[in-house]
């Protein structure tokens, strides 16, 4: 005898620009077992179900960052979420909060990605060494300052999260700042004085409201509102360093 397949009912928003004005909520009755992640139910719908449903994915092992999405109202790795923590249902997917939606669970990153642009996530040396001259060594204690803010994965689930992003889409944002000050904490990087334009400006760290939530749904534990926090600390010693000692602020000086 064999037994009853067991179903959950996995209810995804959906938006075709062509045939639909405003997005529209569709069930799904979704065969699973016990290791099965939102994303393969997703799967399943798309190879079984209907072959029209859109959403991005990569690596399914949580490293990509491409299947974010909203799962029961919550920012979620769809890869790395399963559908036994939400019995008995119905599961409700549906695209990331605070992205206009392009098609079904694909949002537009672009905004995202510009955002990335103008914090300048990569290392801008102090000083310009030859290949001769070896690598930029760092102690395990200078290491330490930023290893944590590293591990971003550009998911964009603190966006999601981020009621402020959501009031403000000109706001940099808690990823774009954490990467910010992974790179101003590097022991290596020369980069802050022209960071910093971002971390003051209007839509920088000040507009931060401190709800926390965005670590909250972190899946690689970045806190991101550590790091706010700590660079609007920066950005206050750098206003009154200004007032101070204006030579002091430009980019080269000596501090």
């Amino acid at each position: 005898m064999t037994d009853t397949p067991r179903t959950v009912t996995v209810e995804v928003l959906r938006y075709r620009p062509e045939q639909e004005e405003e997005p529209v909520w569709q069930a799904f009755e979704v065969p699973y077992a016990d290791d099965m992640s939102v994303l393969q139910a997703l799967q399943f719908i798309k190879d079984d179900l209907d072959g029209s449903l859109s959403f991005r994915w990569s690596c399914r092992m949580a490293i990509c960052g491409s299947c974010g999405m909203m799962v029961n109202g919550r920012p979620e790795l769809s890869c790395k979420t399963f559908l036994r923590d939400l019995l008995p249902g119905p599961v409700r997917i549906e695209a990331l909060n605070h992205f206009a939606i392009e098609r079904d669970l694909v949002v537009n990153i672009e905004p995202f990605i510009e955002k990335l642009e103008r914090v300048k996530p990569w290392l801008i040396p102090k000083e310009e060494r030859r290949l001769a001259e070896g690598e930029y060594l760092q102690s395990p204690a200078q290491v330490e300052q930023y290893e944590q803010y590293s591990g971003c994965i550009n998911c964009m689930l603190c966006y999601a999260a981020c009621p402020q992003f959501g009031l403000d889409q000109d706001f940099t944002g808690p990823g774009a700042l954490a990467l910010l000050h992974r790179y101003n904490a590097d022991s290596r990087d020369g980069g802050g004085a022209e960071r910093m334009e971002v971390l003051n400006a209007e839509q920088g760290v000040w507009s931060c409201t401190a709800v926390g939530y965005c670590s909250e749904v972190c899946p690689k534990d970045v806190d991101p509102a550590n790091a706010v926090n700590q660079n609007k600390v920066n950005s206050a010693k750098d206003y009154f360093l200004h007032l101070l000692r204006p030579e002091a602020s430009k980019p080269g000086s000596k501090q």
